[in-house]
């Protein structure tokens, strides 16, 4: 087993996890087995519990953990499934080391740090490894280098290089280098505080990367050598570019992959990022251009979505077209002529979320993507307001609404699942992870599944459609294209999709497929949502054209 540690300086949010993943995607690029494990210092157990303003959006594995955003994105760049193993937090580490000491597993030692909370972060990292049968493993330590929480992470890991065979282990550090726009230099001061910090926990970094908004002179990469104790060779860039999706090709063109075989003893490889650069290819020159106008309420907050967003991109990159986002706050959607906020838009996409803030407003998105014949896509949350629109304005139904938002509602048609009502915490305790979605035959579902007649798909949420609605509302026409077979006390199950006959395309779905999306694999709703928004656009602009010569839609 092969270890490299991935660390970060001077501020957070440099983009560890981008660079992390694109390193595992050359690595994979070569042949090898690859796995990334994420560190996160903060004492939550996971993610789950946090708000997308300020963590970005939770990721769900398969197995159903509630993780940190950088786990997603391992996912796509090495295009594997992850598990709640390759999230390890404070949390995690302490919980699990007094409930150690309680049951006495210690034998009446003094717990501390140094060597049981170590330990225990050693082996939740190998046991991460060994579980996947991997040959080399990835660990991004989540934080800032002379963070106060990650002093124990760093620890843990400066012992791997003594506990392991020389040639096992190799430490990457990435840094920021400031460009002063005023006297037009890079300045690397802050870089050799940093490694001089991460030296002073006994950690001498293998390679620096070093994040910069464009790419440094050389004279940059030979000072950050010279002051950091590291051969000039082993200093990378990882400098703005248009698209996260060109990164390995950058950090390949400079030669990491070679510095990583040769500082782990791999065999070399010539690697096929064909791949890579096949996206980039489509992302730099679209052959078209859509507008997916997402309604939702963290629209402040880009990352609240990011899946969803890259599951976008790779339904763009599959349909070789340039996807474009119109974010729509939904709480703007509540009151007036709603349309100046639509104009332009090729398709509406609703996307998960909870509590009641901009709920009024998803429905009238919903309602007005149904009423316009413009293609919509409902995610989890989206499928509920769909339901509830539908149900309100064409089932006759009305006040209907989600218990979740009044309880008191004369038509529940959205309302809580049987096996929460207990449910006293909210960690950990939605249903989540991989589900069994049954479909419909001679669906538009079963179109975009290319006829598969069982999925599965990833799901975070505690409501569902209300099986007692479930008749009344497809006899008014909403079709019931999936179900998870086998729902006890569901009738025929519990309602995965919904769709409408003779809408263009008008799919929601219970589940989060964004989750699985991946550059190379994309999310098939995904996929064929944004061929519909391309339909649209093209009919639109023929029309203009047909009305007025122009070569754009009115």
């Amino acid at each position: 087993m092969k270890y490299i540690f991935v660390t970060g300086g001077v501020v957070s949010s440099l983009g560890k996890g981008i660079v992390t993943s694109s390193l595992g995607a050359i690595l994979r690029a070569r042949g090898y087995k690859v796995t990334a494990v994420k560190v996160d210092p903060y004492i939550n157990v996971d993610a789950g519990t946090m708000r997308p303003y300020e963590h970005g959006e939770v990721f769900v594995t398969a197995d159903g953990a509630e993780t940190d955003l950088d786990i997603g994105h391992y996912e796509r760049f090495l295009d594997i499934d992850l598990g709640r193993a390759n999230n390890i937090t404070t949390g995690q580490v302490y919980k699990a080391v007094i409930e150690r000491e309680r049951k006495g597993e210690y034998l009446s030692q003094t717990v501390q740090v140094i060597p049981h909370v170590t330990d225990e972060i050693k082996n939740r990292i190998r046991s991460a490894a060994q579980e996947q049968d991997v040959e080399v493993a990835i660990v991004e330590i989540g934080g800032t280098v002379g963070d106060i929480e990650s002093l124990p992470f760093l620890e843990a890991i400066r012992q791997f290089q003594f506990d392991e065979e020389d040639g096992d282990v190799m430490y990457l550090h990435l840094t920021l280098v400031p460009y002063l726009q005023t006297s037009e230099e890079f300045k690397t001061k802050p870089t050799q505080h940093s490694v001089a910090t991460l030296r002073g926990v006994g950690i001498q970094p293998d390679a620096i990367v070093l994040r910069s908004e464009k790419e440094p002179p050389q004279e940059a990469y030979k000072k950050v050598a010279l002051f950091t104790n590291v051969r000039p060779e082993a200093v990378f860039a990882s400098y703005n570019v248009p698209d996260i999706y060109q990164v390995p090709l950058v950090l390949e063109e400079q030669g990491l992959g070679k510095l990583v075989e040769k500082k782990l003893r791999l065999e070399p490889v010539f690697p096929n990022l064909g791949i890579w650069s096949d996206a980039v290819k489509v992302l730099r020159s679209p052959e078209d251009t859509v507008t997916i106008g997402i309604a939702g309420k963290y629209v402040k907050m880009p990352d609240a979505y990011l899946s969803l967003l890259e599951a976008l991109k790779h339904g763009g990159i599959k349909n070789r077209v340039k996807v474009e986002v119109n974010w729509i706050d939904a709480e703007g959607l509540v009151e007036g002529d709603i349309s100046d906020k639509f104009r332009g838009v090729d398709a509406v996409l609703v996307p998960g979320g909870f509590g009641i803030r901009g709920i009024e407003g998803k429905i009238k998105a919903a309602q007005y993507a149904r009423e316009r014949q413009i293609p919509y896509l409902g995610i989890c949350l989206g499928l509920q307001v769909a339901t509830i629109e539908y149900a309100r304005n064409v089932a006759g139904l009305e006040g209907a609404n989600s218990t979740e938002f009044d309880p008191y509602t004369p038509h529940p048609v959205i309302d809580l699942m049987p096996e929460q009502l207990e449910v006293e915490g909210l960690g950990g305790t939605m249903r989540l992870g991989n589900w069994p979605m049954k479909i419909k035959p001679g669906t538009l579902l079963a179109r975009v599944y290319s006829g598969a007649q069982l999925v599965y798909e990833r799901h975070r949420h505690r409501y569902e459609v209300n099986p007692d609605y479930v008749e009344r509302l497809s006899d008014s026409g909403l079709q019931i294209s999936g179900v998870t077979p086998g729902m006890a006390g569901r009738g025929a199950g519990l309602v995965e999709a919904v769709e409408l006959d003779g809408h263009p395309f008008f799919l929601a779905l219970q589940s989060h497929p964004e989750f699985k999306s991946r550059p190379m694999r994309p999310s098939p709703p995904f996929a064929a949502f944004v061929e519909a928004a391309l339909r649209y656009r093209r009919a639109r602009r023929k029309l203009a054209q047909g009305a007025s010569g122009s070569a754009e839609p009115a």
